[in-house]
């Protein structure tokens, strides 16, 4: 049962308790309000204005369960936090682990400060779940993708274009890196894991999977330094830092230039051209 008053405070409290500067908004001048606006909490949950008021307010339909989670993302709720949000709106709440893609609130307190450089926040299984705008110049805006096209590892076997981002030379590394670590999460996760799914599709769509499949490769890592071919500005040599939330199975990515380079140019070239075309 959905606790409409219970639901309400608790989303007044999270709101006031945050500072725009707390979630990447500027502050601007002259502001009163203690903590956020309700149409600021809006724009960060992907929702209007008058929707995300009326549940304040006690009234309005019960939230869905994708509502819930793009309410838990925008306020940064903890996965305690989330888990008593569903619950005051009277659902179950989403399973932790490495399925979840509720991204903890200080790793995307580290993205949101990350706004002069590519870095992404991804899943195990290479699903972007935030981007910032030089991520997404580079290597296309993940939101316009669904389904199973939001693994990097799956697009590799199935999609030329995103082969087309990295450099020719590194592509026969890459494949065997995909297919060794997609292994390593089938055996990890077990035969019934969303692991293993993408595995039986790409067994049934790819014949150079198939065959790297067949090798039973595990352990084999990427390169630090990743060489990228954007269509507009060139190849760019960037290194690669993780940062892994161990208890969500998700990893943040930031590529870094070396300071003086022509890559390091190149990339401020980046950010001037814009989210390129997504390939």
């Amino acid at each position: 049962m959905m606790d409409r008053s219970g639901l309400a405070a608790f989303l007044r409290r999270r709101r006031e308790s945050l500072q725009p500067e707390d979630v990447g908004l500027p502050r601007g001048l002259r502001r009163r309000t203690t903590g956020l606006r309700r149409e600021e909490v809006a724009v960060l949950c992907h929702m209007s204005t008058d929707y995300y008021a009326r549940i304040e307010q006690e009234r309005g339909p019960q939230p869905s369960e994708q509502m819930l989670a793009a309410i838990a993302q925008g306020l940064h709720l903890s996965l305690a936090e989330r888990d008593h949000l569903f619950r005051l709106a009277g659902q179950h709440p989403p399973a932790r682990g490495a399925d979840s893609e509720h991204i903890s609130p200080g790793l995307q307190r580290i993205l949101d400060r990350l706004t002069d450089t590519p870095a992404e926040i991804v899943t195990e299984l290479g699903e972007t779940l935030r981007q910032t705008p030089l991520a997404a110049a580079l290597t296309g805006d993940a939101a316009l993708r669904t389904g199973p096209d939001r693994s990097l590892g799956y697009r590799w076997f199935t999609d030329p274009a995103t082969r087309a981002r990295y450099a020719p030379q590194d592509h026969d590394h890459l494949s065997r890196v995909y297919a060794a670590g997609l292994r390593e999460r089938v055996t990890h996760r077990g035969p019934r894991s969303r692991a293993a799914w993408y595995a039986e599709r790409l067994l049934a769509e790819s014949e150079e999977f198939r065959r790297l499949w067949d090798l039973h490769e595990v352990g084999v890592r990427p390169q630090e330094v990743k060489r990228f071919v954007h269509p507009e500005v060139g190849l760019l040599e960037l290194t690669c830092q993780t940062l892994v939330d161990p208890e969500q199975s998700h990893l943040l990515l930031v590529y870094t230039a070396v300071p003086g380079s022509e890559s390091a140019e190149r990339l401020q070239l980046l950010s001037v051209v814009g989210t390129a075309p997504v390939g």
